[in-house]
């Protein structure tokens, strides 16, 4: 079985369900969009909605498709940066509880966290705070950290930081790794559009997209996103939510059917397809499998508040497998 490594955003997740979207007006959030915030926003949402009903838990994107990696069996490792505080001690536990080779990094400023505000129609919409995450750096990067892995999986939220997705990029190529992003955000794609292509171009093997930030990085509808993408790498993935998802390489597509769920929150629906589909890459399944056991761990994870599953669940999967 191939190793895959994940960098991002280490976060905190304070998962809030809303009974409706007016919270998501008066902070001026755009529905299912990732905001960028300062501690004292997300201070206040939390405030505001303290009487909602919440959860904790480990986040990022990167960090909940390697979570989910360690979850099916796979070997598995993340890097981030995280405050030396109790959000950061949870974080860097919760790695090490499930298997996970940690390369944690630690600052004096606080552990980031993310406030996803779940509206009744199961979209979730991130007011993210940081903190010691954006702090992770290209010299934080060394070579050794990428060795005995075959996989850099990278969350597109780290395209704010142009050097370190280029160094993470170098240091991959060096150690023969093949390089698979999520595009994160419509919005994230929209504001660092150019960088991203270039990137794409000259580094990435793989691509993981929903509908809005296909849209976002070719100005085409699902199926044309897919085979523009499909043209710039080895494996492009197009999610079309309920309708599922699509796979195209050495041009051949594959629908993947989606799988019945009663959805309640999406948050962690695509960082878990990603650990599906990147499971089945790391061990030599056919694309078409690879997308079903994506769609199969999506399908869990929008059942249940937050981006974990029970020890329970994942044996369900496990079983299917």
């Amino acid at each position: 079985m191939d190793k895959v490594i994940g960098i991002g955003n280490a976060l905190v997740d304070i998962m809030t369900k809303l009974p409706d979207d007016s919270t998501l007006d008066k902070f001026s959030l755009r529905k299912g969009s990732m905001q960028l915030s300062e501690k004292d926003f997300a201070d206040k949402i939390n405030n505001e909605t303290a009487n909602f009903e919440k959860s904790q838990s480990s986040g990022g994107s990167a960090a909940n498709t390697i979570h989910g990696l360690a979850n099916l069996g796979a070997a598995a490792g993340y890097i981030g940066k995280v405050g030396n505080d109790q959000f950061g001690e949870f974080f860097s536990n919760d790695m090490k509880a499930n298997g996970i080779e940690p390369f944690m990094l630690k600052s004096t400023t606080d552990t980031g966290m993310a406030v996803a505000l779940i509206s009744p129609d199961s979209e979730r919409t991130f007011a993210t705070y940081l903190g010691a995450a954006v702090e992770l750096s290209d010299s934080d990067l060394k070579s050794s950290q990428f060795k005995g892995y075959k996989y850099l999986h990278i969350e597109g939220y780290l395209a704010l930081n142009h050097n370190l997705m280029l160094k993470a990029a170098e240091l991959a190529k060096e150690n023969n790794l093949k390089i698979s992003i999520d595009m994160a955000s419509f919005n994230v794609v929209e504001d660092n559009l150019e960088f991203l292509k270039d990137y794409v171009k000259n580094y990435v093997d793989i691509i993981f997209a929903n509908e809005e930030e296909a849209k976002a990085f070719t100005g085409k509808e699902p199926e044309e996103a897919l085979n523009d993408i499909a043209e710039q790498c080895e494996i492009a993935i197009v999610k079309i939510g309920s309708k599922g998802s699509m796979v195209k390489s050495e041009g051949k597509t594959y629908q993947v059917e989606p799988f019945k769920a009663n959805s309640i929150d999406t948050t962690g629906a695509g960082d878990l397809y990603a650990s599906g589909f990147l499971y089945g890459l790391s061990n030599n399944l056919p694309l078409e499998k690879c997308g079903s056991l994506g769609s199969l761990c999506a399908s869990k994870v929008i059942q249940v508040i937050g981006s974990k599953m029970s020890k329970e669940t994942w044996d369900e999967i496990k079983k299917s497998i």
